[in-house]
């Protein structure tokens, strides 16, 4: 009995050393998000920092963080998927076609449009899980297909301009008390959920901070969120695109830290095999994701057209890669079993912020793929050296 709970504390301590790892980078890549914008700021004479400035960034991130909470999910498995760029733009396409050319209401449009993004998740997860066609295969077809495909249904043209009801999603902002409202709903679930934390690893014995550390935290997210909150509200409020990107992080990001089968994606990507012989049936568990991240690159291509107020054969053109960086700058693993929907989020911001300050900046758009190029290298190798070291 006693080797048992010997053995049971170790395995929570190894996953308590892996935890502040991951939260560690997490860290890192928070302080190098701050010195991005401390530059920026500097750069442009403080228009970085403007309430209507970080409006327009965290507007123009939604994109990217939708599409980074489901690649999240594909790279803990192990896997890739080259498509959602595509993917996006195909969807993208097909709402503003359903909604200008076939005058169906926001409604309906969004339906059929997420309805589509779950059907091409299924079909890249039932080719890479049921026929054994290798990930970088299947979504490198899907790329091209997709592509094809929304050029051949929109023939080439630009699709627009949306109905009203349609551009609300993409172009509308909450009320300003409504933003103070869900400011302090996040405050109060920051509090329950680091206390929760806390009572939760004094309950198995695990090393905890002092109560001053847990306190700076509750202070300092409290601060930030409230911050935003209050910034935003300096200009039209909290735009409808984050407050969805939002609400989508939070539910996949107790979905990945907290449900049998976030725990299950973990395993399969850390170690394939034994997962197989413990039962888990793997190749469901991948079609699922794979759905999953169709349905979200369904929602990303709603936004990005609703926003533009147009269907784009263009639209969603390296998106995929944007995604991808995102999800290893906020310290996912290529090779599969780690990463979070918080890192990725971060690492979109990340990406977002560069987009952002470098064209206010004017800055020639070939630097922005060489500096995210960089950015993304460096990331690899970061976490190569990590694993090496350990």
């Amino acid at each position: 009995m006693g080797s048992k709970l010997s053995i049971n504390s170790k395995i929570k301590e190894k996953k308590e050393i892996k935890k502040n790892k991951i939260n560690s980078k997490m860290y890192t890549m928070i302080i190098a998000l701050i010195s991005i914008w401390i530059i920026f700021t500097i750069t442009t004479g403080g228009n970085f920092l403007t309430a209507r400035n970080l409006s327009n960034l965290l507007r123009q991130m939604s994109t990217t963080g939708l599409l980074a909470i489901g690649m999240v999910f594909v790279i803990i498995l192990g896997e890739i998927d080259l498509s959602v760029g595509s993917m996006l733009g195909l969807l993208g396409g097909i709402a503003a076609i359903l909604n200008v050319w076939f005058k169906m209401s926001a409604g309906a449009t969004i339906v059929i449009t997420l309805a589509l993004g779950l059907v091409l998740g299924l079909w890249n997860g039932f080719w890479i899980s049921y026929k054994n066609v290798p990930s970088f295969i299947v979504t490198l077809a899907g790329m091209l297909v997709f592509r094809g495909i929304l050029i051949g249904v929109s023939k080439g043209s630009t699709i627009a301009p949306l109905t009203k009801s349609m551009k609300v999603v993409g172009q509308a902002y909450l009320p300003s008390v409504l933003g103070y409202i869900i400011g302090i709903i996040a405050v109060i679930s920051t509090i329950l959920i680091i206390t929760k934390s806390r009572n939760n690893k004094l309950k198995y014995g695990l090393n905890v901070p002092s109560k001053s550390v847990d306190m700076a935290k509750i202070v300092v997210i409290s601060v930030i969120i409230m911050g935003l909150v209050f910034i935003l509200n300096q200009y039209q409020g909290l735009p409808v695109p984050v407050f969805i990107m939002l609400m989508l992080g939070i539910i996949f990001s107790y979905i990945a830290s907290k449900t049998v089968f976030g725990r299950r994606i973990y395993a399969i990507g850390g170690n394939k095999e034994a997962t197989k012989l413990s039962g888990i049936d793997i190749k469901k568990s991948v079609l699922i994701i794979y759905a999953i991240n169709g349905l979200l690159a369904a929602m990303a291509g709603i936004l990005l057209t609703a926003r533009l107020n147009a269907g784009s054969v263009a639209a969603g053109q390296n998106a995929e890669l944007d995604a991808i960086a995102s999800c290893v700058i906020g310290g996912a693993s290529l090779s599969g079993g780690t990463g979070s929907v918080a890192g990725a989020l971060v690492g979109a911001l990340v990406m977002a912020s560069i987009d952002n300050g470098m064209s206010m900046l004017n800055t020639q758009p070939f630097w922005q793929y060489i500096v995210k190029g960089l950015i993304l290298l460096i990331a690899v190798w970061i976490d190569i050296s990590t694993k090496k070291k350990d």
